[in-house]
């Protein structure tokens, strides 16, 4: 089925109209809570701000939050705190194995893991919401006018009850748009506020380009490189290494099963969008430190790892490759893998069971993660080198680009999902009608 076919017969199906419909009434929901202010905060005095630290963890931040965090509304936070929980708790499978067989007891275990990730959401959300409530009480914009009306505990408490309700609700907000709409909520969430900075970028380009300061060569030139990248990381994300798997035949009852030849994928890219999110966090701490404590150290560090600088950009590689093995390391494991092959009778063809297969996994993987580390590497800096040597009116990050292209990915593959099992359903439908 190509692309034309999927978007005519989008109209022909009713539970997939309806299903986007809601994906469309809940992005306009979230778009709407993102400009609700968060009471207390004087928002001409906190814009002004903000516009001068964005090159810290704040302007970071600021884009997944669809800029929420530049208004200071409600949704400041966004869904950071709810994703970063869910990277907490993946990571402790390492340290307690219990967390680790909830991951694999299916529906309950599910059900075990989102109830542990909402209660360390709102921790976290707690958490940050009094250390940047305590933090802007004594800040002021560059023309001196106060970030807090009234400063004190009652606005702490305030602010921290009201950033975590506003993450809690896009949570809740994900969750329906997960149940009721296409794809992943939470995603899509992500995906609107990326999104949503497009149009303004694509309007302050082509008034650069009206009052000349950009040229239209050098836009036509942008053009096609950014279309060159994003075919570039649709292929790399579709990515895979295909090991052969074999399954012996063998009798259970009066019943031979066995004997098929599958495959087991490995993409290239299987820590996804983690790593640059992880390095950009280590990064941007220093620079957002040295806007709330005024210490020349910290200054002089934060001039050093500006976005731009050669030291910024290769700590950055260093960081994303590191990430990468390190979270490959954490959510695929050769040993279980091998075991699992070897007690249901699978055998990679040429390669003994067991611990010849597990090392033969493990060798593979370190292979195409490199690969995979060194594509995201140049994907989430070649942004940096474009718009500090071409000086380009907008900016576009390499972790948004990742996401934006994951998400639309994986929003097709439903889509083509659901029109696959229509016709499915209609086949078998046409079938007994034949048959009668």
């Amino acid at each position: 089925m190509n692309k034309r076919d999927t978007l005519l017969n989008l109209a022909h199906i009713p539970e997939l109209k309806r299903r986007i419909f809601y994906l469309f009434l809940g992005l306009a929901i979230y778009r709407f809570a993102v400009h609700i202010p968060t009471p207390g905060i004087n928002g001409e005095a906190f814009l002004s701000l903000f516009q001068k630290a964005g090159g810290t963890l704040f302007g970071f931040l600021d884009i997944f939050s669809g800029g929420a965090l530049r208004r200071f509304s409600i949704c400041a936070l966004g869904v950071m705190p709810y994703i970063s929980a869910s990277i907490i708790l993946q990571l402790m499978t390492v340290v307690f194995p219990q967390i680790k067989e909830y991951y694999k007891e299916g529906p309950e275990g599910r059900r075990k893991i989102a109830y542990y990730t909402r209660y360390l959401t709102v921790l976290i959300c707690l958490i940050q919401g009094f250390g940047i409530a305590v933090g802007l009480e004594g800040m002021t914009s560059p023309t001196g006018v106060p970030i807090v009306n009234e400063p004190g505990w009652l606005f702490r408490f305030t602010t921290m009850i009201t950033l975590t309700a506003g993450t809690l609700f896009l949570v809740w907000l994900g969750e329906q748009m997960t149940e009721h709409g296409i794809g992943n909520g939470i995603s899509m969430i992500i995906f609107a506020g990326i999104v949503a900075g497009i149009f303004p970028a694509i309007s302050n380009t082509f008034k650069f380009v009206q009052t000349g300061e950009f040229s239209l060569f050098s836009l036509f030139f942008i053009l096609i490189l950014l279309l060159a990248i994003l075919a570039f990381t649709c292929f790399m994300e579709l990515a895979q290494r295909r090991i052969p798997i074999h399954y012996a035949k063998r009798q259970v009852g009066r019943q031979i099963i066995g004997g098929q030849t599958t495959y087991l994928p490995l993409k290239v890219n299987t820590s996804g969008v983690i790593p640059p999110i992880f390095a950009s966090s280590v990064l941007m701490f220093p620079a957002t430190l040295a806007s709330f404590v005024p210490i020349v150290y910290f200054q002089m560090v934060s001039n050093f790892l500006r976005p731009g600088a050669w030291l910024y950009e290769f700590l950055f590689a260093v960081l994303i490759i590191f990430f990468c093995y390190f979270y490959t390391a954490v959510v695929f494991n050769p040993k279980e893998v091998a075991d699992n092959l070897k007690k249901w009778g699978g055998f990679i063809p040429g390669i003994r069971p067991g611990k010849a297969t597990e090392e033969f996994l493990d060798r593979v993987l370190m292979r195409i993660t490199l690969i995979g580390a060194l594509y995201l590497a140049f994907i989430c800096i070649l942004p940096s080198f474009l718009i500090y040597q071409f000086n380009l009116p907008f900016y576009f990050g390499g972790t948004s680009l990742l996401i934006v292209v994951g998400v639309a990915m994986d929003i097709m593959g439903h889509i083509e999902a659901h029109l696959l099992t229509k016709q499915y359903e209609s086949f078998i439908k046409h079938s007994k009608i034949k048959i009668k």
